[in-house]
């Protein structure tokens, strides 16, 4: 991977990391569409440690205050009780159920699930849901009204993002709405809990292939993580500024469009379902 690359896929996961229309799937398809090789999920996850210093950089007061409450909260009593502490028990449980699956499913995540037809179809799927739950949401509850359960709810949907197309951001927010949390709620609940499992998915992949990394791959590594973390950064704050006063169908048009052309192309031959991927 030359640095051109790594600057375009850096940018490219900084932007849709956090917007809910699925970096996984626009790494997949952006080298695809340049005749590129495909990244990989090893190089995908990687990069993702660029968004997540965004994540730390803009939540960094909302992530230590979370932080603290959580520790504070082994007294028990009163402690335990704060919206903080909550919050911190929320995104602890919550990362369980994306550990589990990534481990279950790891050589599907890395091999047959990066089929184009499943990314086309994840990314048209999990827009229907963005939609139905931005509709029938009752969106009247805000960050200091997490609980444990709604931590475990939300979680299982970030499982989901494990699918190619899917969307970490995607598939959390539309959970948060399902469980009445408003837009702004949904998406920062989204964000603050996305912190360990992009954490753990990341350091796992540079210590499985950190041969591969620490080799040519590092410049281009590095480059790639430093333009997500700029992008991302810029990115959080739109999409929360955005989901303020409008609604997420801009996102569920894009989805469904991208997902229908990618069908198209699929289905008439213009491009295989394993395109850009060895043996593929």
């Amino acid at each position: 991977m030359d640095l051109i690359q790594a600057v375009v896929l850096g940018i490219v996961q900084g932007l849709t990391e956090f917007l809910p229309i699925s970096s996984t799937a626009h790494l997949r398809l952006v080298p695809t569409l340049f005749g590129w090789a495909d990244p990989g999920a090893a190089f995908t996850a990687s990069i993702q440690l660029g968004t997540l210093v965004a994540i730390v950089a803009y939540f960094a007061k909302d992530l230590w205050v979370a932080l603290r409450a959580w520790l504070g909260s082994f007294r028990g009593g009163e402690a335990a009780r704060k919206p903080e502490a909550r919050m911190g028990w929320a995104i602890v449980v919550g990362t369980i159920p994306i550990g589990i699956c990534g481990i279950l499913f790891k050589d599907a995540i890395e091999g047959s699930l990066r089929s184009l037809w499943v990314i086309a179809g994840s990314l048209i799927g999990m827009g229907v849901l963005m939609l139905l739950a931005e509709r029938f949401g009752a969106q009247r509850r805000g960050t200091g009204e997490v609980t444990v359960k709604d931590g475990v709810w939300v979680g299982l949907w970030q499982a989901i993002a494990l699918i190619p197309g899917a969307s970490r951001s995607g598939s959390t927010i539309t959970g948060a709405l399902v469980a009445g949390f408003d837009r702004e709620a949904a998406a920062r609940f989204s964000f603050l809990l996305s912190v360990p499992a992009i954490l753990i998915a990341g350091v796992f992949s540079l210590a499985e292939h950190r041969k591969e990394f620490l080799g040519e791959n590092l410049l281009p590594m590095l480059t790639a993580n430093l333009f997500s973390f700029i992008f991302g950064y810029f990115s959080i704050a739109f999409l929360i500024r955005f989901l303020q006063r409008h609604g997420i169908r801009v996102f569920v048009l894009y989805r469904v469009v991208i997902g229908l052309v990618l069908l198209y192309l699929l289905w008439t031959g213009a491009l295989a379902p394993m395109s850009g991927i060895a043996g593929g």
